[in-house]
């Protein structure tokens, strides 16, 4: 007779087998510590582009390190600040005085870069906006003082490279202590009142006029003074051929001249004894 289990049939025979739940959570703990492992990997890798400079932060205070152009493994804790250390360049146009008072429309252009061993000094004293804070107003305050040095005149004409590096290194006194280095000034235009530039422009036609009339008067001199030389030279010459001409050496050429004519075959009649000076006479027949 069959045994009957009541209540329900016996079911524990057809169920799976339960996994091994130790096995499956150490493979979860080790899954959990490779993603924590990778993202502390990529929270602790930065990398730094061509022309720049990474200052380090820890919650909100530099530290003063700085790092190079690369991959770096840092703290995850500390954030980089990437700074460009590649050259910048700041242009200016400002209406300025000259030495007399006059106003000058002025355009320069500022070539500089950051300090790469004081970038973290500059990120925490200035800010990464140091170009608008310190470089442009250290520009035009440098403009202005080497313009009113000098003349609307000599502004326009001679004295531009002066102005120049007047302001260069005024820049450089200024900025190189804040990180800041100034590579090259570059004054691109000098605008005169047109009244102004009409009278400084007159004046140098005037004065190459006067230059160019010189150089003709020079010349002229220069020519009469060749032509002196030349004259007393020929004046020279002939004293010269003068005094080497005697009575005797003219009858003897008077002499040779008649042996050519008596010997030719010319028709002719030859009168022997000139009372002045001895020589021949040579007389055509009619």
């Amino acid at each position: 007779m069959a045994n009957v289990t009541r209540g329900g049939g016996d079911f524990g025979s057809s169920l799976p087998p339960m996994p091994n739940i130790r096995l499956a959570g150490s493979r979860i703990l080790q899954i959990g510590i490779a993603v924590v492992v990778l993202l502390l990997l990529l929270w602790s890798t930065t990398s730094i582009p061509t022309g720049n400079v990474g200052v380090l932060t820890l919650f909100g205070r530099v530290t003063g390190e700085t790092l190079p152009e690369g991959i770096h493994l840092i703290n995850p804790l500390k954030s980089v600040q990437k700074l460009s250390v590649q050259t910048q360049s700041v242009k200016e146009s400002a209406n300025v005085p000259s030495n007399e008072g006059l106003i000058l429309a002025l355009d320069t252009s500022l070539l500089f870069r950051l300090d790469k061993s004081k970038a973290a000094f500059v990120y925490q004293t200035v800010g990464d906006n140091y170009a608008e804070k310190i470089v442009e107003p250290t520009l035009r305050a440098a403009i202005r003082a080497a313009t009113s040095a000098h003349t609307a005149n000599a502004l326009y004409t001679n004295a531009r490279e002066l102005v120049q590096s007047q302001i260069q290194d005024e820049l450089t006194k200024e900025l190189a202590p804040r990180g800041v280095i100034v590579e090259n000034v570059l004054l691109r235009d000098v605008q005169l009142p047109a009244m102004l530039k009409g009278s400084i422009e007159a004046k140098q036609q005037a004065e190459q006029d006067a230059l160019r009339m010189s150089f003709i008067l020079q010349k002229e001199k220069q020519e009469a003074e060749r032509k002196r030389i030349e004259a007393q030279g020929i004046a020279d010459f002939q004293k010269i051929v003068a005094q080497g001409i005697s009575p005797q050496l003219l009858e003897w050429k008077g002499i040779e001249a008649t042996e050519k004519l008596a010997t030719s075959a010319n028709a002719k009649v030859v009168i022997i004894g000139n009372p002045k000076n001895g020589l021949p006479l040579v007389l055509e027949p009619k």
